[in-house]
C-alpha cells in the first residue's frame, strides 16, 4: 500500500538545471508545486564543467534572464571569472562566459527552491509514474505517492544511468550519485519513446599538485558585464584560468591502449556529443593534429580542485593518469576525481510539442537533456519554458510558444521537437539564421515584455527596460542630428584609424557607421554627449554600424512569422491530403507540426508539400491563426 503525500498542479521529477527554472517558473505563476531530487545536497550540481555561458549558451542564458528565470542571476552571484568571448568579431557572436563556485551555486539554487512561495523541495526518487482520470500520480521509492494534474520530467543523466571507467561500468547517476533505476520502465509502458546517449566528464586535479608556472594564464574581462540585466553592481573576477596543451606522448599513450576504451570496444551503446568529444574521440578524429587545447579551471574559491576542460574520457584509471602526466605542468598532477563516461535514457524530442508537452500524454512536459540536448543552459532554458507551460496548462490557460525567428530559446526548442537529434544537441550560434537580430546584448528588449506579460519578470526589472529603450531613443536621435565638423584634432584621429578625414561638416551618426570607428574613438569631438550606461551607447552603436543588415533580417522574420501564424489543424489527418509525398505524410504525422512555418523546417518535407498544404488549407477555410 501506498501512502498518499499530496495533491499538487505541477510535479517536477529533477532538481538540476532543468528542473530548477521549471519548479520556479510553475510555482512563481501560481501553481501549487512540488521538485523532486534524489538528493537534496546535489540540487542544482553541475557534475561536468563548472561554468555558465559560452558561445551561443551565453545567449540562452540572458534570454533566460529576460523572461524571468533564475540561472543569470545565480550566475552573477556565484562567479569566480567572467569573459566575453569573440571580441574580435562582430556582435552577433559574442557570448559571456562565466567561471563559477560549483558549490556556491549549488547552495545558492537550493535555497531559492526552498524559499520560494507554492514550492515544496522533496528528497525521493519516483519510481512509477501513471495517469489515473484526469490526474498523474507518482510513486516514490518509499512508497509515497503524490498526484499532479501535469508533470514535468527533468532528468538530466539519471535516468537509468550507467557509468563507464575502462573495463569497468555500473549503474550510477553523475558524481557518484545513484541512479533513478524504475522510472524508465513505467515510461516505456505509457510509450515513451526512450533512448540511448551518452556524456562524459574529465578528470579534477589538486591545484597544489600542478606547475601553474608551466602554464599559460588566462585572466578575465577588465570590464565585466554580468548575465542578469537586473544585477546592479557586476561580479568580480576572483580567480585565473590556465591553458596548456597535449603532445605526441599524450598521442601516443591514448593510441596504444584504445583498446581498452569502452566507446572503440563496442560496450558503450549510447550516443555521444559530436561537439565535446572525449579526448581519446579527438585524437582519432583529427589524428592529423599536432595537439589539443586544455583550460584547466578552478572548482571553488574555497577548494583545490581544478577542473581539466578538453580531457573528457572514459579510458581505465592507469591510462588516464599517464596521459594527464604527458601534460605540461601536470607531470606531477594528483587526481581527485577521475574521469567518466555516462550512458542514460532520454526521450525522442519529437514526441513532443514547441511547448515541450508529450503530443499523446497530456499533462507530460520533457525539459533538459531529458529531451536528448547536453548542456547546462540549453537544460535551463526548456526548464523555464516546460514549467511555464505545465504551470499554465494546470491553471487553465494557452500554453506559450517561442517562436526561433524571436530567441535562441525558440530556435533550441524548434530544432528538437521539429528535427530531432540523433546525439546530444549543442545550441551553436550558426543554428539560428537570425543570429544578427537575435544578439545576446539585446535579450532585454526582445523578450523582457513577454517575461513580464507571462508574470515572471518583475515590475522594477519591466519599468527600467522602458526607461532603457527611452534613452537609446533619444540617443539615437541626438546622433542623427549631431554634427561633428572638420578640425586638426578630428581629423589627425580620423586618418591614424585609416578613414577619411573630414572636409565638411558630418552628421556623428554617419562617424559612427564607419568600420573603423566607434563611440569611445569619438568621445573627445562630441562634448555634448549624455552621461549614459555603456549599454545604451553599445545598443545606438550597433544599431547604426548594422542598419542595413538588420532591416534585412528583420524582413525575413516577418515573412517566418507568416508563416507561424497559419497554423495547422489539431486533428488534420495527413493522408487524406492529396497529393503530399508518402514521406512528408509520414513525417508531418510523426511531428504534427503546429504550424506550416514548423512544417517546412521538418527533414523530409518539401516546398512542394508546404504548397499542397496552403492549398488544402484554403479549401477547408484557410485553418486556424495565430496573429500575437
Amino acid at each position: 500500500m501506498n501512502t498518499f503525500s499530496g495533491s499538487y498542479d505541477v510535479a517536477v521529477i529533477g532538481a538540476g538545471h532543468a528542473g530548477i527554472e521549471a519548479a520556479l517558473a510553475s510555482a512563481r505563476l501560481g501553481a501549487k508545486t512540488v521538485c523532486f531530487t534524489i538528493n537534496l545536497d546535489w540540487v542544482g550540481n553541475m557534475p561536468c564543467n563548472p561554468s555558465i555561458g559560452g558561445t551561443s549558451k551565453g545567449h540562452l542564458v540572458r534570454e533566460l534572464d529576460a523572461l524571468g528565470g533564475e540561472m543569470g542571476v545565480a550566475a552573477d552571484a556565484n562567479t569566480l571569472q567572467l569573459r566575453m568571448l569573440n571580441r574580435g568579431k562582430g556582435p552577433a557572436v559574442h557570448s559571456l562566459r562565466a567561471q563559477i563556485d560549483r558549490r556556491e551555486y549549488a547552495k545558492y539554487m537550493k535555497h531559492a527552491l526552498e524559499r520560494q512561495e507554492n514550492l515544496d523541495l522533496v528528497q525521493a526518487e519516483i519510481t512509477d509514474l501513471y495517469i489515473y482520470g484526469n490526474k498523474w500520480h507518482l510513486i516514490t521509492k518509499l512508497s509515497c505517492e503524490y498526484e499532479a494534474k501535469c508533470v514535468v520530467l527533468a532528468t538530466g543523466t539519471f535516468l537509468a544511468g550507467r557509468v563507464y571507467v575502462g573495463e569497468t561500468n555500473y549503474p550510477s547517476g553523475p558524481d557518484g550519485m545513484f541512479p533513478a533505476v524504475g522510472l524508465s520502465d513505467a515510461l516505456k509502458k505509457l510509450g515513451v519513446p526512450l533512448r540511448r546517449f551518452k556524456t562524459g566528464t574529465p578528470s579534477r586535479v589538486n591545484r597544489r599538485s600542478v606547475d601553474l608556472s608551466e602554464l599559460e594564464i588566462q585572466l578575465g574581462d577588465d570590464k565585466v558585464v554580468p548575465f542578469s540585466f537586473g544585477t546592479e553592481t557586476p561580479p568580480e573576477n576572483r580567480l585565473p584560468c590556465y591553458v596548456t596543451y597535449t603532445n605526441d606522448e599524450t598521442k601516443r599513450i591514448i593510441t596504444e591502449n584504445l583498446d581498452r576504451s569502452p566507446l572503440f570496444g563496442g560496450v558503450i551503446e549510447g550516443v555521444g556529443p559530436r561537439y565535446c568529444p572525449s579526448i581519446e574521440d579527438k585524437i582519432v578524429r583529427f589524428a592529423e593534429k599536432e595537439r589539443h587545447q586544455i583550460f584547466i579551471e578552478p572548482c571553488g574559491a574555497d577548494t583545490e580542485e581544478l577542473y581539466l576542460q578538453g580531457l573528457s574520457s572514459s579510458l581505465p584509471v592507469d591510462v588516464q593518469e599517464a596521459f594527464i602526466h604527458s601534460i605540461k605542468g601536470l607531470e606531477h598532477a594528483k587526481v581527485l576525481r577521475n574521469a567518466y563516461a555516462i550512458e542514460y535514457d532520454c526521450v525522442d524530442p519529437l514526441a513532443l510539442s514547441p511547448s515541450l508537452e508529450f503530443t499523446d500524454l497530456p499533462g507530460l512536459f520533457g525539459a533538459g537533456q531529458f529531451n536528448g540536448s547536453s548542456g547546462y543552459e540549453e537544460a535551463a532554458a526548456q526548464g523555464l519554458v516546460a514549467g511555464i507551460n505545465a504551470a499554465r496548462r494546470a491553471l487553465g490557460k494557452e500554453p506559450i510558444v517561442l517562436e526561433r525567428s524571436g530567441s535562441y530559446i525558440g530556435t533550441l526548442i524548434d530544432d528538437l521537437v521539429t528535427k530531432g537529434c540523433n546525439e546530444p544537441y549543442r545550441m551553436m550560434t550558426s543554428r539560428s539564421e537570425y543570429r544578427l537580430v537575435l544578439r545576446q546584448d539585446n535579450a532585454d528588449l526582445r523578450l523582457s515584455d513577454l517575461g513580464y506579460g507571462i508574470g515572471l519578470l518583475p515590475k522594477a526589472r519591466h519599468d527600467a527596460l522602458e526607461e532603457k529603450r527611452r534613452r537609446i531613443a533619444a540617443e539615437r536621435a541626438r546622433v542623427e542630428k549631431t554634427v561633428i565638423a572638420p578640425g586638426e584634432g578630428v581629423n589627425e584621429m580620423l586618418v591614424s584609424r585609416e578613414t577619411s578625414p573630414l572636409t565638411t561638416g558630418v552628421k556623428l551618426a554617419e562617424l559612427i557607421r564607419r568600420p573603423q570607428l566607434d563611440y569611445a574613438a569619438l568621445a573627445p569631438f562630441d562634448p555634448e554627449r549624455p552621461d549614459l550606461p555603456a549599454e545604451v551607447f553599445e545598443q545606438v552603436e550597433i544599431e547604426l554600424k548594422y542598419e542595413g543588415y538588420i532591416k534585412r533580417q528583420t524582413a525575413q522574420i516577418a515573412e517566418a512569422k507568416r508563416l507561424e501564424s497559419r497554423l495547422l489543424p489539431e486533428d488534420i489527418d495527413y493522408k487524406d491530403v492529396t497529393n503530399l509525398r508518402l514521406e512528408a505524410r509520414e513525417k508531418l504525422s510523426r511531428v504534427r507540426p503546429r504550424s506550416i512555418g514548423q512544417a517546412s523546417r521538418i527533414s523530409g518535407v518539401s516546398p512542394a508539400d508546404i504548397s499542397v498544404l496552403l492549398i488544402y488549407l484554403a479549401k477547408n477555410g484557410g485553418g486556424p491563426r495565430d496573429d500575437r
